[in-house]
């Protein structure tokens, strides 16, 4: 039976109440959930926590569920949206605005201070696994806005027109974030790789 198909029988049971049809939605899209919530919270138990929030919201609002959107669609709002409140939880400092990690130019259109050249092509130099954990950490310094449109887009690989349903907004807002936040990782990118400025003697 097609995806769309299982979809409506499964909602439909849950709708009815029924406690397998949860059991099976836990089992068909419980583990691709837990691996978003990963993405916004590296610590195990917040993104078990934020799945289990999740889960309860599913389960409280399924007779709210339109199906006019796809089960897939709506659970990951829902997922994100919960992982979103426990970040807020966790968080013990004010978010850096999206501007002090954007590059700065000079009058003449120069950048301030230059990216550093990557010898190596971005998509191999991200297969290393050291620069694997540098993109994650750059993604979490990231406001939440923009770090919910990369995750959704480059690391969950979601169209612009999902991610837009997702996070409830419009596809030209997420293509701006978007943009945005990839300049701003490119910055936080080239900081860790440029290190620490040597200290005036």
């Amino acid at each position: 039976m097609p995806r769309t198909e299982n979809d409506a029988a499964l909602v439909a049971a849950l709708k009815a109440g029924d406690g397998a049809a949860f059991e099976t939605l836990l089992r068909e899209y419980g583990p691709r959930l837990l691996r978003v919530a990963r993405r916004f919270l590296p610590n195990e138990d917040d993104a078990r926590d934020a799945l289990q929030d999740a889960m309860v919201q599913v389960y409280r609002n399924i007779g709210s569920f339109a199906s006019t959107s796809a089960l897939t669609t709506w659970l990951h709002r829902i997922l994100v949206n919960a992982a979103l409140m426990k970040l807020r939880t966790r968080r013990r400092h004010p978010e850096e605005a999206i501007e002090s990690y954007l590059p700065r130019f000079q009058e003449d259109g120069h950048q301030v201070e230059p990216s550093v050249p990557w010898t190596e092509s971005p998509h191999a130099r991200l297969e290393r696994e050291e620069l694997g954990t540098l993109v994650r950490d750059a993604i979490a310094e990231l406001p939440e806005s923009y770090r919910a449109v990369v995750v959704l887009r480059d690391l969950e690989e979601r169209s612009p027109e999902e991610t837009a349903e997702i996070l409830g907004t419009s596809r030209n807002v997420v293509k701006i974030r978007l943009h945005r936040a990839r300049q701003a990782l490119r910055g936080l990118l080239d900081q860790a790789i440029r290190g620490p400025a040597p200290s005036a003697s």
